[in-house]
């Protein structure tokens, strides 16, 4: 049995999402940059120019989660995973992700979603002067973030599933 099909349109969604995010990195950099220069050259600056690099970098850290795991980049206490056959790897997989991973992403999402909803319905801005008006679009960040991770889960799920199912399918046909 295969699951491409779901696999690999939900893969396509974190892969264009942090592929297109990671040019964010570039925009930090290159801000920080003149936020530096600025303040230390010239005595100057802008406060919307320094929260914008807080903004990217949470856009980077946050958007880019599900790329991250579908990547495998996250953390993970390897020690006798990595030794494990396929198999084993995908039951790991399966039940880190069913009881793990979802678990604590759905709460995730469910206890951002009032406080996103809120900053939207009052269009939250910076409370500094001259700071950037839109904080309402950053918070949302918090709903989405876990959403992708979810979605990557999902297809971390259903790939698990597709090597157990042809496992057991080979040691059916092996008899």
């Amino acid at each position: 049995m295969t699951f491409k099909y779901l696999i690999q349109p939900i893969e396509a969604i974190n892969e264009y999402v942090g592929k297109t995010i990671s040019w964010l990195s570039l925009g930090v950099v290159l801000l920080t940059f003149l936020v530096v220069v600025l303040r230390y050259g010239f005595d100057t600056g802008w406060i919307w120019m320094q929260e914008s690099v807080t903004y990217m970098y949470a856009w980077i850290f946050m958007l880019a989660a599900g790329y991250t795991l579908k990547h495998e980049g996250h953390v993970r206490v390897d020690i006798f995973y990595r030794q494990f056959s396929p198999y084993r790897q995908a039951w790991v997989n399966l039940l880190g992700s069913l009881f793990l991973l979802f678990p604590m992403f759905i709460f995730i999402a469910w206890v951002s979603l009032d406080y996103v909803l809120t900053a939207w319905r009052i269009n939250e801005a910076s409370g500094e002067a001259g700071g950037l008006a839109f904080v309402y679009i950053l918070k949302t960040t918090l709903f989405i973030m876990p959403l992708l991770v979810l979605l990557q889960g999902l297809a971390m799920i259903l790939r698990s599933l597709e090597t157990l199912l042809n496992h057991t399918h080979k040691t059916r046909g092996a008899d």
